[in-house]
């Protein structure tokens, strides 16, 4: 595996930048070539990282052969046909949340990778952030016992951000939340039923046609006796950006903070302790460590609003560039492959279609099982 090396590029230089330098210097890549529509963009951030090859129209992009794989990091609604590209150009992707805005774009990446053979995955932060890393090893472990239940939030203010963001419906960003649950159930969801409550601010409601302040969605995995619940909410809803998951099991029980400085607590029978999560840096490469715990690109003032926000995305970006990397160099599907982004993100699309239906349940369809 220390020898495969694979030649990446980045569309969308945003939020994208955070991840140039870490494929720079991963042991199975070469941060081959860049693609920003913005010219003046691209050369700048091109040439801080001493990046030749750039490209400002994607279809071109695709054509050239010496692309291995691309990751994707634009606008959320530009991500299916995207992907779907790449795939059929014979291109490996990864791509930033969610995988699309339809179950059926989501449909149409997941048979473009039967078809073609290659190797979809979503970035998903959360999954393999430092906390999802330290409860996932007390799962393994036994020490949790049975999980009985699980929760999570993702509440955030996105006034002011891009305009394609006014109004968005809450579950159709909830990839946050929905991945941590299905990493620590190992269990797609089988059906949701949400609500919606409250009102957005009047001028907000038309891009989307959706009125609620916050969602709140119930997820009843497959095969399995477990269930969930996920909280979301992007405008007028006064709360500290929060992405958050709490697990209770039989012999301990965890609780994500309520305010981000603190530290979480685990709850052994009745008795708390409030804990420090230790970073998991220890397992990637040498090369890649010291991205877990430290901003990227442009690192004191302008890094991307969701890495600030998001409190560095738990220290998530390395570990997510090493899980597709080495799925590629392994020949392996990666967690999370399509099937599992798919069932991912259709859970936050259907349960937006539950809550302006008055909550009534929406089965999770074939093709992300």
């Amino acid at each position: 595996m220390e020898n495969k090396k694979f030649n990446i590029a980045i569309i969308g230089l945003g939020f994208g930048s955070e991840f140039i330098p870490i494929y720079q210097r991963h042991p199975n890549a070469t941060m081959y070539a860049l693609c920003q529509r913005n010219e003046e963009k691209l050369n700048e951030i091109a040439d801080t990282f001493g990046i030749e090859k750039r490209y400002t129209d994607y279809d071109e992009l695709l054509k050239d052969p010496l692309i291995d794989a691309v990751h994707i990091n634009t606008p959320i609604h530009l991500h299916a046909e995207q992907s779907v590209k790449a795939l059929r150009a014979g291109k490996h992707v990864a791509c930033t949340v969610p995988m699309a805005t339809t179950v059926d774009d989501c449909k149409k990446i997941v048979d473009a990778v039967k078809e073609t053979g290659l190797i979809y995955m979503m970035m998903e932060t959360v999954i393999y952030s430092r906390e999802l890393l330290f409860v996932k090893k007390m799962v393994e472990n036994g020490e949790m016992g049975k999980i009985q239940f699980m929760r999570a939030s993702h509440q955030q203010e996105m006034a002011g951000w891009p305009g394609y963001w006014e109004g968005l419906p809450p579950m159709h960003y909830a990839t946050h939340c929905v991945g941590p649950l299905m990493a620590l159930a190992k269990a797609n969801a089988a059906y949701v039923s949400c609500f919606g409550s409250g009102t957005i601010d009047a001028h907000l409601i038309p891009k989307y046609g959706s009125p609620f302040a916050i969602e709140t969605c119930h997820i009843k995995y497959k095969d399995s006796d477990l269930s969930a619940e996920v909280t979301r909410s992007l405008f007028n809803t006064a709360r500290q950006y929060r992405e958050s998951f709490d697990l209770y099991g039989s012999k301990k029980t965890f609780e994500w903070s309520l305010i981000a400085e603190e530290e979480p607590v685990i709850h052994t029978g009745e008795t708390p302790e409030k804990v420090t999560v230790p970073d998991y840096a220890h397992l990637l490469p040498k090369e890649i460590q010291a991205f877990t715990t430290g901003g990227v690109y442009d690192a004191d003032d302008h890094q991307h609003l969701s890495f600030i926000q998001g409190a560095g995305h738990g220290g998530s970006h390395p570990h997510l560039v090493h899980e597709f990397l080495t799925a590629l160099a392994e020949e392996r599907t990666p967690f999370p492959n399509a099937k599992q982004s798919a069932n991912i993100t259709c859970v936050g699309i259907l349960a937006h279609e539950s809550a302006m239906d008055g909550g009534k349940i929406r089965e999770l369809p074939d093709f992300t099982f």
